[in-house]
Parts: structure tokens; C-alpha cells; sequence
């Protein structure tokens, strides 16, 4: 069976550091921390007082008032960003078959708003159960691929994958293998997050994951440097239209890269921690090496995982000098969540729209808040600090790890008829 390629053909972001595409362009390349005091709950009494927030998000923007009730934040994340990625591929669903269009916006935690304030709720009253009609389906996970679904008629695969901080680049892989073995003619495919709640923040203080730099929020995502104590919990949404080339060219598309391959693996080791010479981080990139019939003297930038924390940092610069040997230093890699922090389920999408920048413009997003480097991280890795750096990107990695020892990979190339 001959595989169909894909393309990317429409992008869209609602993230901290931008609520559309334009915004987040120009700021991955500005090196703008989204980081500031946390506005949606008092943060007072938390270990962390601080996170990369949508600013300014009304939800009134998107939706009238009855349809911002029914949807919890993730799902009109997830709306927002998706509508933004239809709109930017142009696509005339009317005169097109979206019985093979298909959905994957997928979410790590889902509707963790709305499960803690309906539970809050009850625990106030007197043990009657009483619950909203909206709860469960405001809650869960994939609903947001389900409404996405039904606003614009499409009617091919329709579900939400959950790899915790991987879930998005799960699902552009999965949106991936849909399109390229004939499943689907297009993919709107993503992830989506709101978990800057009490309990989010709350769950992730006492896991000792998140930064407490308090007295200096837009610098505690700290990427590879010596003094990096956690990451910063960030939300938003970043969505991509993948699409099968012939059809993408038939209507006339504007083509933004090429998908040339994926690859998802795990760990196998800890729950929380990644394996400490980075196995399971240097096997997914690989196997998408693989996957493309690409070798690694063919890649030009990694937008890596590197999350800000003590041991996933090291693992990582392991895991790419395992696979890339010599060529490693030739590479440019860089951090964007040093930028937006950690998105969670989101991280993959919006990090693969910074990688196709990257692609875009030739040009690479920097690392910042770098001040001390960490003499256990090979000092001789072009990390891309605190500047952005021009050169010549053909292709690009980009990687996710999440809890659990999920790994996920996918690459772009610059298109080329």
C-alpha cells in the first residue's frame, strides 16, 4: 500500500502568549515570558502564586452567553483555536466531502474547572445530590473534538487521546497515520487546556513540579539552567489542519509544511520521573526518524520537551545525543516553554506551530531566562539562549513527554512539490 503524503494547510493558537496565530508568531521570536501572577482563583496561600494564563480571555469573545455556560474553559479553548485553524485553510465546506473530515482535539486532564466546582458545590450542601445537567458532559476529555465535530459537519474519525503532556502530539500523529493511510482526506487535530484551578495548581505543588518562584514569575521557566526548580503551568489551545496532499493541491490550498513522520514510545520506569539516561526519549525520536526515512544528519531543529525541571532536562540532552551523535552539535534546539510555559495536553500542538515557524521562517525561537549553565547538560548543545538564531531549517523535530513515560515525536519538512 503506497502512503498518502500530508500537509499542513491551517493553524491556529489561543495561548499566554498571544490569543491567535500572528500574536504567537511574533512573540516565540521576541522571547516573551506569558508568565504573570495567576487572576483566576487567590493564589494567596499556594506554594506558586503564578502561571502562564490566556490573558484577557472572555469567553464572551466566542461565544454568546448560553453556549459559554455549557462549555467548560478547555472545550472553548479548544473551539477558539479550532475555528481559527478552519478559517486560516479556507476551506468551502460546502462544496466539500466532510464525511472524511475528521476531529482529534484532545485535552490531558479535561474538564478539571468544572469537576472541581461542581464537587465544591455539593460538598457545601447537605448531602443531596445535586449536579448540573452539563456536568459530565462539560467534564469530560474528549467532548471538545465532539463539539468541534458537530459545528462544522465533519463526520470522519471524531475522539481525544489522553498521554498526559504528550496527548497533542499524540493526536497529530494519530491524525497522521488517518490521512496518510487513506482513513480520512483531512484532520483537525490539537489539544486543549484550563487547569489553572486550585486543584490543578494544589495537585501539581504537592508533587513538588511546578517552579515557586514567586518574587520573579516571568524568569522561573529556566530550560536547562543550573537553578531550573519546576515547571510553569500553562494553558490554551493550538490546533493544525493536517490534509492529504492531492486534495490540499486540488482545492488550491496554501500548503504551510509537509507531516513526514512520527513516533510514539515509553519509558517503562517511574511514574513521574523520565529514565535517567533518557531510553524511551531517544527510542521515539528514532523511531519517527524512521518513520520519515529520514536520517539524523537531516534534521535541523529540535523544539524539545524541556520543561524547566531538574531531572527531565538532563534526560533529554542525553536522549538527543544518543541519537544524533556528532550531528547533535550541529543542531538548534530550543525550549518555547521557557516562553509560554507548560501547556500540558496542549504543549504538543503549540509546539509544533513553533516548530513550523521555525520551518517558516528559518529561524529559531530562543531558549530565554538562561543565566547559569549546568555543568551536567553538554555545554558544546546549541540551545538557542535567550536569542533567537537565523539559519536554514529543512526539518524539524518536535517532542513531548508526559507523566506515565509517554513519549511522543513528530516531524515537519519545509514543502517541496
Amino acid at each position: 500500500m503506497e502512503l498518502k503524503r500530508v500537509v499542513v494547510t491551517g493553524l491556529g493558537a489561543l495561548t499566554p502568549m498571544g490569543k491567535n496565530i500572528d500574536e504567537f508568531r511574533k512573540a516565540i521570536f521576541e522571547g516573551v515570558s506569558g508568565a504573570d501572577t495567576i487572576t483566576r482563583f487567590d493564589a494567596t496561600k499556594f506554594k506558586t502564586k503564578f502561571a502562564c494564563e490566556v490573558k484577557n480571555y472572555d469567553p464572551l469573545d466566542y461565544f454568546d452567553r448560553k453556549e459559554a455556560r455549557r462549555l467548560d474553559m478547555y472545550s472553548q479553548f479548544a473551539l477558539s483555536s479550532a475555528d481559527e485553524a478552519v478559517k486560516d485553510a479556507q476551506l468551502n465546506l460546502e462544496k466539500l466531502d466532510t464525511d472524511r473530515f475528521g476531529v482529534i482535539m484532545s485535552s490531558g486532564i479535561g474538564g478539571i474547572q468544572t469537576f472541581e466546582q461542581e464537587v465544591i458545590d455539593f460538598g457545601r450542601g447537605d448531602g443531596t445530590p445535586h449536579f448540573g445537567p452539563f456536568f459530565i458532559p462539560k467534564m469530560i476529555s474528549d467532548i471538545a473534538s465532539g463539539h468541534i465535530s458537530m459545528k462544522y459537519g465533519f463526520r470522519g474519525p471524531n475522539y481525544g487521546t489522553v498521554a498526559a503532556c504528550a496527548t497533542s502530539t499524540v493526536s497529530l500523529a494519530n491524525a497522521f497515520d488517518h490521512i496518510r493511510l487513506g482513513r480520512a482526506t483531512l484532520m483537525v487535530a490539537g489539544g486543549s487546556e484550563a487547569s489553572l484551578t486550585r486543584a490543578g495548581v494544589g495537585g501539581f505543588n504537592a508533587m513538588h513540579a511546578i517552579s515557586t518562584r514567586n518574587d520573579d514569575p516571568k524568569t522561573a521557566s529556566r530550560p536547562f539552567d543550573l537553578d531550573r526548580d519546576g515547571f510553569v503551568m500553562g494553558d490554551g489551545s493550538g490546533t493544525l489542519i493536517l490534509e492529504e496532499y492531492e486534495h490540499a493541491i486540488a482545492r488550491g490550498a496554501r500548503i504551510y509544511c509537509e507531516v513526514v513522520g512520527a513516533g510514539l514510545t515509553a519509558d517503562a520506569h517511574h511514574l513521574t520521573a523520565p529514565h535517567p539516561e533518557g531510553l524511551g526519549a531517544a527510542n521515539v525520536m528514532k523511531y519517527a526518524l524512521i518513520d520519515a526515512g529520514l536520517k539524523p544528519e537531516d534534521v535541523d531543529y529540535i523544539n524539545v520537551h524541556g520543561t524547566s525541571t531538574p531531572l527531565g532536562d538532563i534526560s533529554e540532552s542525553l536522549a538527543i545525543k544518543s541519537v544524533f551523535g556528532d550531528h547533535a552539535y550541529k543542531l538548534s534546539i530550543s525550549s518555547t516553554k521557557s516562553m509560554h510555559g507548560h501547556l500540558l495536553g496542549a504543549a504538543g500542538a503549540v509546539e509544533a506551530i513553533a516548530t513550523i515557524y521555525a520551518i517558516l521562517e528559518n529561524r529559531i525561537p530562543p531558549t530565554i531566562n538562561h543565566f547559569t549553565d549546568d555543568p551536567r547538560i553538554d555545554p558544546k548543545l546549541d540551545l538557542t539562549f535567550n536569542k533567537p538564531k537565523d539559519r536554514q531549517v529543512n526539518v524539524a523535530l518536535s517532542n513531548t513527554f508526559g507523566f506515565g513515560g509517554h513519549n511522543g515525536t513528530i516531524i515537519f519538512k519545509k514543502f517541496d512539490n
